[in-house]
């Protein structure tokens, strides 16, 4: 018998020896096709006569890998809609491997590798040999045998807590005196490994139960939006959860070119998947559009959740048309462009020294607004600084229900503490800059107070601005007012000016005087944008005094809601019939109007074209799907034309799970 090709042998008894034998890929492979990389079966040749037999040889791997198997059940990924498995790390799972005869381990020796990426490399996490030990360590990789029967065991498999996030490839290796025997490239033991709130090791652990059940396995969210004084909500399908989504997830990380070692940092994919969510620059996941023409893309509006749009991205490649601002939070929980993570204790402080955009920020929740008017000499007169319309409310939604919770305090001290006066000049002290005051003056105080109404409206009726004028003096006044009318951008950018109204009053001593202007629907109907918000500016001048006044509000117009019915039983797996109505309130017909319904566990979103609903029409839309979630659901429907916009309705439902024959 001829001497075997590996002479070092012995030492590869003791220590499992890093992958060889691999053939290098050409260098357009992309990451989406790592999962191809070969590996040979055998590392060393073997001497004529020798029987293969004669070694542990592996005939299959289960990976335990159903929606009722302990994995997916001890790993909280039960939900996902995905046949391979799921786990999470730094928590250990479980598979089970059938060798060809039982296993002795006085004279047999393998172990499990985990590989992932092009080229794996143990140095960089990338190629994992898990040695067998007596009992599992947190923190580190290990593999425990809890089970052996006839020519089969069960091995428990650690991972360790900050490990490389995404899709591994698992590889069961033999050491014979020969070389070692691989198995062969199998798909259906493909491992993905996400992040773990329920590790304590894991940077990302919550230790609040709630917060879990909120934040990692619930599906629907809910974007706020709207004016202080008149919030509307609207429900957000994540779909975490439906199929393709996970992968597509993943692809993102690809594009955004993150290096697999940076993989397991949250910091890194919240800063990466914060730039890639939008198209400006890097052919990101989705592209904004604010000139209210969508003709060759969706209409930001009438997005129902992120399911869609990520399944779309994956799929082209190119950027989905077209989203703003609450797109990019629903699809990414972030703002335009690219922003954060920021600590939020930072910004309560004015540490804004810290990592990342915590000055923008800051200055998002924290900023004045100033009235001033250039005078003939040159200087610039402030006739009034607010200092509290800015950061007024920050919401977020409530643990366990759709309900607002105000997180305001959270950002920001109260309004004239000397916490807050603190936290703005620790900001200044590290480099925010105050807008520059030289050759300005501020206008002492008036003896008139003015303020305005804006009368709550549905979108396509007329309503007034009730002015008041309030005279605190024993002087008699003349005013010359002004009141603009402008359709404005959610962020607040002014798109132009639809009504221009002049009027006079006079102001009796310590007296007031209401005046009230007309809004006509003709006036603003045409020009809308994508969350009916108009913007009203009212200055008045004081003929005697040459004072002024000024005041701004932002009023939300009122919009119809679609309606969605479930008659009949809800059960997993039974037919079910949705039925959405909308009844056209404008006074004109409706055209080329789009319906989207969407319900994550109960069937996947589906699109519905309606040629025209003329005026005081009613549209009744019926849909069939089969639930696969047992428990409360939630079903979103949205409707988007050019003249009708944000129209959208959900209906809550219990599902009954199927009964047991």
């Amino acid at each position: 018998m001829s001497e075997p090709m590996h002479a070092d042998k012995e030492k590869k008894k003791t220590i499992p020896p890093s992958l060889s034998g691999r053939r290098a890929l050409p260098a357009n492979i992309s990451n989406a096709e790592e999962d191809e990389v070969p590996v040979m079966e055998m590392t060393a040749l073997v001497p004529r006569g020798v029987n293969l037999k004669d070694f542990l040889e592996v005939n299959e791997v289960h990976m335990f890998k159903g929606d009722r198997d302990v994995n997916k059940q001890e790993h909280h990924t039960d939900k996902y809609y995905h046949p391979k498995l799921i786990v999470r790390r730094g928590q250990p799972f479980l598979i089970q491997i059938d060798f060809n005869r039982p296993y002795n381990p006085e004279k047999d020796q393998f172990w499990v590798e985990y590989l992932i990426g092009r080229y794996p490399q143990q140095n960089k996490g990338t190629y994992i040999p898990i040695p067998l030990v007596e009992e599992l360590q947190s923190g580190t990789w290990g593999a425990k045998i809890t089970w052996k029967e006839d020519s089969s065991i069960r091995l428990s498999i650690m991972s360790a807590p900050t490990c490389i996030v995404g899709k591994f490839r698992l590889y069961v290796a033999v050491l014979t005196p020969y070389g070692i025997l691989r198995t062969k490239r199998n798909p259906e033991t493909d491992t993905y490994i996400l992040f773990n709130p329920w590790c304590p090791e894991d940077s990302v652990f919550l230790d609040d139960k709630k917060e879990r059940e909120e934040y990692v396995l619930n599906d629907l969210g809910v974007v706020f939006h709207g004016d202080i004084n008149n919030i509307k909500s609207r429900s957000w399908n994540y779909g975490q959860f439906e199929e393709g989504i996970l992968d597509a997830c993943l692809h993102l990380m690809d594009r955004a070119k993150l290096d697999l070692s940076g993989r397991g940092n949250p910091v890194k994919i919240s800063r990466v998947g914060s730039a890639v969510i939008n198209a400006k620059d890097d052919e990101g996941v989705v592209a904004g559009s604010w000139d209210n023409v969508y003709a060759y893309g969706v209409a930001p509006s009438a997005w129902t959740g992120s399911v869609d749009i990520l399944l779309e991205y994956h799929s082209s490649g190119t950027p989905v048309r077209y989203g703003q601002c609450w797109v990019f939070a629903g699809v990414f929980n972030t703002c335009m462009y690219r922003c954060g993570p920021a600590s939020v204790q930072a910004i309560k402080h004015g540490h804004v020294c810290f990592q990342f955009d915590a000055p923008f920020v800051f200055a998002e929740v924290n900023s004045d607004i100033v009235y001033s008017k250039a005078m003939k000499d040159g200087t610039r007169v402030i006739e009034h600084i607010d200092k509290t319309h800015i950061g007024k409310l920050i919401l977020t939604k409530e643990i366990g229900s759709d309900g607002t919770k105000d997180i305001t305090e959270q950002y920001k001290f109260q309004e004239g503490t000397e916490e807050e006066r603190l936290a703005l000049e620790t900001a200044l002290m590290y480099g925010i800059k105050k807008q520059a005051t030289q050759d300005t003056m501020e206008q002492a105080g008036t003896d008139v107070d003015m303020d305005f109404q804006v009368e709550n409206a549905t979108l396509g009726s007329d309503f007034k601005v009730t002015v008041t004028f309030r005279n605190n003096s024993h002087n008699r006044y003349t005013a010359t007012a002004y009141l603009s009318g402008n359709i404005v951008f959610y962020t607040g950018v002014t798109k132009n000016e639809f009504k221009s109204h002049t009027f006079d009053v006079t102001l009796e001593p310590l007296a007031s005087k209401i005046s009230e202007v007309l809004i006509k629907s003709g006036e603003y109907m045409s020009q809308l944008l994508e969350q009916a918000s108009l913007h009203f500016f009212v200055t008045a001048r004081l003929n005697e005094t040459k004072k002024i006044l000024a005041k701004q509000k932002t009023s939300v117009l009122q919009i119809p809601k679609l309606h969605i019915k479930v008659p009949g039983q809800k059960v997993v797996g039974k037919e079910m019939s949705v039925i959405v109505e909308f009844t056209n309130p404008l006074n004109q017909k409706l055209v080329n109007v789009l319906v989207r319904l969407d319900g994550p566990g109960l069937l996947r979103t589906t699109t519905k074209m309606f040629r025209e609903i003329p005026k005081n029409s009613t549209l009744n839309w019926e849909e069939k799907c089969f639930p696969r979630q047992a428990g409360v659901r939630k079903l979103i429907a949205s409707l988007n034309c050019d003249a009708l916009r944000h129209v959208y309705g959900e209906l809550d439902l219990e599902v009954e799970r199927k009964p047991f024959v």
